[in-house]
């Protein structure tokens, strides 16, 4: 349910919400797959990302403000939400969606949200030509998607920094990670795709800090 009618019925709309529960952690596990193939489907993903709300409900406009544009802070937590999961190949989907859009935008920042109008070959987003550019949660958009692929997160009492059965979306082969900090150590990695792996490189180390990659 999103919201209730002029006579207090649940409007039953299939939205991007979904997403942000999976980023809350509060969708039982058996119930993801569900959520999550609802999300990738080519109602809700229209190749450059998630839309608010999906193609065929009654609101949808991909074209409006709300109701079927797509925003890329929206995007982040969704692709968080996916990757909370297990589900890191749809997180890397999102990635390349919102990467592909930037390369149409000026110095590559992304705006506030864009049409939803689907992905077409050798074209690049239709934009809403009110949004903000750039805006300040929209830049921090790609950060939270490369976390969520690269499955990072921190053991403070471990002084471990994990990577979490990591993945790379197919526009980046490799990246470095500069300055991790952790309880006063430091350290400098860089992961690069190996065939259908993800490997991963200490460049510098300073303090007890550790690097753990799991698979």
């Amino acid at each position: 349910m999103l919201a209730l009618d002029g006579d207090k019925r649940p409007c039953r709309v299939r939205s991007s919400n979904a997403g942000h529960l999976l980023w809350t952690g509060i969708v039982p596990e058996e119930r993801a797959e569900t959520v999550v193939r609802a999300l990738m489907g080519p109602s809700s993903f229209c190749g450059w990302g998630v839309r608010t709300i999906a193609a065929g409900q009654a609101r949808y406009n991909p074209m409006s403000y709300h109701n079927g544009s797509v925003w890329p802070h929206d995007n982040a937590l969704i692709g968080a939400g996916l990757a909370r999961y297990g589900f890191r190949e749809q997180a890397a989907r999102i990635f390349e969606g919102i990467f592909s859009a930037a390369t149409y935008i000026d110095l590559r920042r992304l705006p506030e949200l864009f049409c939803g109008l689907p992905r077409r070959e050798t074209q690049g987003p239709t934009f809403y030509p009110v949004a903000c550019t750039p805006q300040a949660w929209a830049a921090g958009a790609p950060l939270l998607l490369l976390q969520a692929c690269l499955g990072l997160r921190f053991d403070a009492e471990a002084r471990q920094v994990i990577f979490e059965q990591p993945i790379l979306p197919e526009f980046l082969g490799e990246v470095v990670l500069r300055n991790l900090r952790l309880d006063g150590g430091t350290v400098d990695v860089t992961l690069r795709r190996s065939g259908t792996h993800v490997v991963a490189d200490v460049l510098r180390r300073d303090g007890p800090v550790r690097v753990i990659v799991t698979t």
